[in-house]
């Protein structure tokens, strides 16, 4: 839900296969041969480094998982590893989201079935579900994806009419895609401060016509609320040569815009994304440039999964696979193992802990009966019986292809890395990333940037330059769309309502009134940074960058 997947899983790999020094050795040797060039940024890593290795004891596990060495390139282990060896500080353990599950609240409401175009099936929940002050509604539906699977989804809106009486409203659509595991809860204290932070300034303003915003938060299918409607570990008629990919997820989102979005607004939809969200838009971007307005990168992961090889991860899943899916997925379910890699992702604990309410209407709140923790809710989207296969099917499933596969296949020949997906990109580019976040760190970000500012050479464009921005949040993680709302808010409402004379190159993203923002529980700074900064990665930094994607 939080961190890229395959840190998690190769961080298993080698704490329960390997014997402990030869561990050690294994991660030690490359930092040993940097140490030769007498980097002192590098001795701190190698120093943090054996520290790190030195807590993974606690997740050793079976030794069936000896197996696992057999079947994977080390290469791949290692690749996959990547940021938390670099990282600097004191080891603290790691952060994982599981399957999520929608909500904070059971909802009552009829449902009835409306035929959009394309034949696809929308059933609609009355507008009841979450509401909050008078303006503000979150309403969670449910569309068919493809007229087999039942994908859960929410609408946020604010009634424009009761903004001032003003009721010449100019909808724009705006898609959140969450990172892995998570269900579109994850994206409510976001949702919220994106409408009143509108409203406010619609106020302010007077601004005619107003603009109203219209924000989807969506459930990747096998994970959040998304599920086929019959599971069976994998074995179900609903499950049958069903692959739980990126290119999966790609053409589900790619239909959800088509059918559910595009039809409700003349405008194309803005794309924020956050950890595996971010890889997904950028591919959904780089293949369907005509859908997309802009696209913003929260703490993005430019890299899918582990890829292994022997199946294309299509259910039923081989004896061998589902083994191995079945022992991991149970291990990082644990209530205790997923706050471990929370306290990880997230620099605030309060955030995450329960200690504030998270719900769409009731975010920020403190009280005795504090909201549910965020590993609890998680955990409770686990018990379904599609998870495991789920979880096996994702680890072997390779990355996305350049070009839209066939809708009954899993994959199509070729593939394209995240990179050469967002040089090639026609359309303005956000980065908003926690400079906290120990995987996708500032590095990371800074080599996206440079390769967003290269395409001034190499896109061919009908119109100006696309435009780059990168804005960095001090004392945030992997997630600012939960742990730094407000700060988000704030930045992306102003990257967004940009007039057509405008270029969103030239607009302030951060003045100095906004430059410190304050969250229920603490402060964050803000900060843009120049692409000449970005351009002077040092030697720790490239070496970081170019082993994350």
């Amino acid at each position: 839900a939080t961190v890229p997947h395959a840190s998690l899983i190769s961080y298993i790999f080698f704490s329960s296969v390997l014997d402990t020094r030869q561990y050690h050795q294994v991660a030690k040797l490359p930092c040993q041969l940097a140490l030769n060039y007498g980097h002192n940024q590098v001795k701190i890593i190698h120093l943090t480094m054996c520290k790190y290795l030195r807590s993974t004891m606690i997740l050793r596990k079976t030794l069936l998982l000896t197996f696992f060495a057999a079947a994977c390139n080390l290469f791949v282990a290692v690749r996959a590893f990547r940021a938390p060896l670099f990282r600097h500080g004191p080891a603290r353990g790691l952060s994982v989201p599981i399957s999520g599950n929608g909500g904070s609240r059971r909802v009552r409401a009829s449902q009835f079935f409306r035929v959009t175009k394309k034949a696809s099936v929308e059933i609609s929940t009355s507008p009841n579900t979450e509401k909050t002050e008078a303006h503000f509604q979150l309403e969670q539906k449910t569309w068919m994806f493809r007229d087999k699977y039942p994908i859960a989804y929410e609408v946020a809106t604010c009634n424009a009419t009761e903004i001032d009486g003003n009721d010449q409203t100019n909808v724009v659509p705006i898609l959140i895609l969450n990172g892995f595991g998570v269900g579109s809860f994850h994206q409510h204290r976001l949702m919220k401060q994106l409408l009143l932070q509108s409203r406010d300034s619609s106020r302010a303003t007077s601004q005619k016509p107003c603009t109203q915003y219209e924000i989807y938060g969506i459930d990747y299918l096998g994970q959040g609320k998304s599920w086929p409607e019959h599971c069976n570990d994998g074995m179900s008629e609903d499950e049958y040569n069903l692959g739980y990919s990126a290119d999966l997820w790609i053409d589900q989102l790619t239909n959800f815009i088509q059918q559910v979005i595009t039809p409700t607004t003349t405008r194309k939809v803005h794309i924020v994304g956050n950890s595996v969200g971010g890889y997904l838009g950028t591919i959904l971007s780089y293949r369907h440039p005509h859908l997309v307005s802009t696209l913003t990168l929260l703490n993005a992961t430019p890299v899918w999964g582990l890829n292994l090889p022997s199946w294309d991860g299509r259910l039923p899943a081989p004896a061998f696979p589902k083994m191995i899916g079945r022992i991991l997925f149970d291990t990082i379910r644990d209530v205790n193992v997923i706050d471990k890699y929370l306290d990880v992702a997230y620099v605030n604990r309060r955030a995450f802990d329960g200690s504030f309410e998270d719900s769409f209407d009731g975010w920020g709140v403190k009280s005795e009966n504090a909201g549910i923790p965020l590993n609890q809710k998680i955990r409770a989207c686990t018990e379904g019986k599609g998870g495991h296969a789920a979880f096996a099917s994702i680890l072997w499933s390779p990355p996305a292809s350049s070009t839209p596969p066939d809708s009954e296949s899993t994959s199509s020949s070729s593939t394209i890395g995240f990179y050469d997906a967002l040089q090639q990109l026609p359309i303005d580019v956000l980065l908003l990333f926690g400079s906290n976040d120990e995987w996708c760190t500032p590095a990371v970000a800074k080599r996206m940037h440079t390769t967003l500012h290269a395409r001034r050479g190499s896109v061919i464009l009908d119109g100006p330059p696309p435009t780059e921005r990168y804005i960095t949040i001090d004392n945030v993680g992997h997630c600012p769309n939960h742990e730094a709302p407000t700060a988000v808010s704030t930045v992306l409402l102003s990257w967004l309502d940009v007039s057509s004379s405008q270029s969103r190159g030239d607009i302030p993203l951060v003045s100095d009134m906004d430059a410190s923002v304050t969250e229920p529980w603490g402060k964050v700074l803000l900060r843009e940074v120049s692409i000449q900064e970005s351009n002077s990665l040092g030697l720790v930094d490239r070496m970081i960058s170019s082993v994350v994607g």
